[in-house]
């Protein structure tokens, strides 16, 4: 299950992307062990690994003009068939799309962004306008 954009997605993205505001909703399934591209130990679930790299994240977000809206643990599904498929949902707002990417660019991103791939089975990130 992927958990990078294709280059495709990522074109039309950028293409798409609103003046102001970008607000992503991320869609979550954890790995049920942490797994390290590196080869390191590690006794962390998924979840834990991925909340190392959502703690810096957050802070990250917040520190350019940016917020996280909402963040929680998915609990039962109410309508449709088949089982619950994500672990959490989270949906952060950057300032703008400079910020995006420069966040996404930057050395701390690189060094944190281990957690996050040890961590997530799947993901799936969603730009959100409002109308």
């Amino acid at each position: 299950m992927p958990i990078q954009p294709s280059a495709e997605q990522l074109k039309k993205f950028i293409e798409r992307v609103p003046p102001g505001p970008l607000t992503m909703l991320n869609l979550l399934k954890f790995k049920e062990k942490a797994v390290y591209a590196d080869g390191r130990e590690s006794n962390l679930s998924g979840q834990e690994a991925y909340g190392l790299y959502g703690i810096e994240m957050g802070k990250m977000i917040e520190d350019d003009g940016g917020r996280i809206v909402f963040s929680a643990a998915t609990k039962t599904l109410v309508i449709g068939k088949g089982e619950l498929e994500w672990d959490m949902v989270a949906i952060a707002e950057y300032a703008n799309m400079e910020s995006f990417q420069k966040i996404m660019s930057s050395y701390k991103y690189q060094k944190i962004a281990a957690h996050r791939e040890a961590g997530l089975a799947h993901q799936l990130l969603i730009n959100l306008v409002t109308n």
